[in-house]
C-alpha cells in the first residue's frame, strides 16, 4: 500500500493530528533511551483508546505492515525503535488509571499511565506500587509490561511480573484478549507471566491490572562508604548471607559519588569513598529494628568507615535522590551515555568490578557504576561523545568484552532492560539454536506474521526450527 493511502487509513481511525509523518516529527521517535542505536519508523500513529489500538493493528495486520509499540521511550535496548516500512504505536494517550480497588490491593491502568503516577494516586490508601524503575517519573507501566522492569527495590518485593494480574491484550491481527484474572491466574498456564517481558513481541498491552502492596510501617535507610569496591561487594554478600533481605541493596563507585556531590543531586555522600551501599530495610517496627542492627554490625565488619542511617524522611530522600539522580549527573561530564545492563552471581560482584575497571581503563572510557546490587544487577556507564566515530567504536568494543566477562563469571546478559536490539547478538551467548527456535514458535502463536516488534530479541538466523515432539 502507497504511504499516503496508510496515512490516510490511520487517520480515519485516530484522527489526522495524531499521525506524524513530518521528518521533524519522526525524529523525535528516532530513539530511545541507549543513544548508539537510531531508528526511522514510516509513521508514528497515537492511539487514544484501546478499541483504537485494536484498529490500528487490524489495518496494519490486512496490508503486511510491521508495527513497534512504544512508550515513553525510555528504554535502553533499542526495543522501542521502528524502522521504515514499520510503523510506531506510540501510547502515551492511554494514561488514565481505570479503577483503583483499595480493599483488594488492586488497580486498573491503561499503559501510558506513569510508573510514579501511579503509586501517587494510591498512596492515600495506604498502598503503593512496588516496582520501581529509576525512570519511574518519566516511564510508563505498558513498558515496564514489556520490558519485566525491576527497580532498586524489586531485590525484596520482585519485578514487574510478580505485581501483574490480568491484561487486555491487542493481538497483532487485532484481535482483544484477556489474559489471568483479577485475583491472580485460577488455573492453567501463565499467559500473563509469558506476556511480561516479551519486549512487544506478542501484541499491545491496552489495560493492566496490577497488584498493589501495602506502604510499610517503617523504613531505615542506611548509607555505608568504603575504601574499595570489593570490600563494598564482599558486605552485600555478608548482608544476604545472613538471611536479612533488604527492600533495597544499591552500589555506586566513585565516579558516580563525583558526579553526584558536583551536581544539583548532591546526597552528601563522602566525596572521597571508593564506593557507597545504600541499604533500604522495611516492615514492621521491631522486625526493622533487628534487621537495621544485625545490618550495621555486618556493615561494621565489612569494613565501612562510617554508617550512617537517615533520620527522617527528609534524609532518606536525599540519599535516595543521589542515587535515582545518578544517571542525569553523569549528563553533565560527556554528551552521550551508555547504560550497559547485566547479571552476576552476587559472589562474583568483587572480581567482575574489577574487571569492568580494566575494561574501561584500556578503552580509555570513563566507566561510572551505580547498580542493584542486591541481586547482582550491574549497570556500567560508559561515557563518550557519540559525533566521534572513534569514541563510539570504543565504547561497543568495551560493551562486548563488559557481557561477555558477566556471561563468564556465570552470569547473563540483561537483568531488566531487555535483549531489544542491544543485545540481539549476545542471546546466543546464554541459548543454544534449539532454545531460540522455541523461543520463535511461541512468538509465531501470537503473531504467526512476525509484524510485531520485527528484528528484536531472538535472533532467527541462530534458531534451529522447533517442532513438537511427535511420540516417535
Amino acid at each position: 500500500m502507497e504511504h499516503a493511502s496508510l496515512v490516510q487509513e490511520l487517520s480515519r481511525i485516530v484522527g489526522a493530528r495524531f499521525v506524524r509523518t513530518e521528518r521533524a516529527e519522526l525524529a523525535t521517535f528516532a530513539s530511545d533511551g541507549l543513544p548508539t542505536l537510531r531508528r526511522t519508523p514510516a509513521l508514528v500513529v497515537l492511539p487514544g483508546s484501546a478499541q483504537e489500538v485494536s484498529s490500528v493493528l487490524a489495518t496494519l495486520s490486512r496490508l503486511g505492515v510491521p508495527f513497534v509499540a512504544r512508550g515513553a521511550g525510555t528504554g535502553l535496548s533499542g526495543g522501542a525503535l521502528a524502522e521504515s516500512p514499520a510503523v510506531l504505536v506510540t501510547l502515551t494517550r492511554l494514561s488514565r488509571i481505570l479503577a483503583v480497588d483499595a480493599a483488594n490491593r488492586r488497580a486498573v491502568v491503561e499503559p501510558g499511565v506513569v510508573n510514579a503516577s501511579l503509586s501517587r494516586a494510591v498512596a492515600p490508601f495506604g498502598l503503593m506500587y512496588a516496582p520501581d524503575p529509576s525512570s519511574q517519573t518519566a516511564c510508563t507501566i505498558g513498558g515496564n509490561v514489556a520490558e519485566n522492569a525491576g527497580g532498586p527495590h524489586c531485590l525484596k518485593y520482585g519485578v514487574t511480573s510478580n505485581h501483574v494480574l490480568a491484561l487486555e491484550v491487542a493481538l497483532p491481527s487485532g484481535a482483544m484478549v484477556r489474559l489471568g484474572a483479577p485475583g491472580g491466574e485460577p488455573w492453567g498456564p501463565d499467559f500473563v507471566g509469558l506476556f511480561v517481558g516479551s519486549e512487544g513481541m506478542f501484541g499491545i498491552a491496552t489495560e493492566i491490572t496490577v497488584r498493589l502492596v501495602p506502604l510499610p510501617a517503617q523504613v531505615r535507610t542506611m548509607l555505608a562508604d568504603y575504601t574499595s569496591l570489593r570490600l563494598a561487594g564482599e558486605a552485600v554478600t555478608a548482608i544476604i548471607a545472613a538471611g536479612i533481605v533488604p527492600a533495597a541493596l544499591e552500589m555506586m563507585d566513585h565516579n558516580a559519588i563525583e558526579m553526584v556531590e558536583s551536581s544539583a543531586y548532591a546526597a552528601g555522600y563522602p566525596a572521597d569513598a571508593a564506593a557507597v551501599l545504600l541499604v533500604e530495610l522495611d516492615g514492621g517496627a521491631a522486625a526493622v529494628d533487628a534487621d537495621a542492627a544485625a545490618t550495621k554490625a555486618l556493615l561494621d565488619r565489612s569494613g565501612a568507615r562510617t554508617v550512617r542511617v537517615a533520620r527522617n524522611a527528609a534524609e532518606r530522600e536525599k540519599l535516595w535522590q543521589g542515587r535515582k539522580k545518578a544517571f542525569g549527573a553523569m549528563g553533565r561530564i560527556s554528551a552521550d551515555l551508555v547504560v550497559q545492563d547485566a547479571v552476576v552471581p552476587r559472589t562474583a560482584l568483587p572480581d567482575v568490578l574489577e574487571r569492568i575497571a580494566a575494561i574501561g581503563e584500556r578503552y580509555r572510557l570513563r566507566v561510572t557504576n551505580v547498580f542493584h546490587a542486591g541481586d547482582g544487577n550491574l549497570h556500567p556507564n560508559l561515557s563518550f561523545d557519540a559525533s566521534d566515530p572513534d569514541q563510539v567504536e570504543r565504547v561497543h568494543a568495551a560493551s562486548d568484552e563488559i557481557i561477555r566477562t558477566c556471561v563468564a563469571a556465570g552470569g547473563t546478559i540483561t537483568g531488566e532492560h531487555g535483549v531489544g536490539l542491544d543485545k540481539l547478538a549476545y542471546m546466543p551467548l546464554v541459548f543454544g539454536p534449539d532454545e531460540l527456535g522455541l523461543m520463535a514458535a511461541v512468538r509465531r502463536v501470537f503473531d504467526p506474521d512476525e509484524l510485531a516488534n520485527p528484528g528484536k530479541v531472538v535472533p532467527t538466523a541462530q534458531c534451529r526450527e522447533w517442532r513438537p515432539w511427535s511420540g516417535a
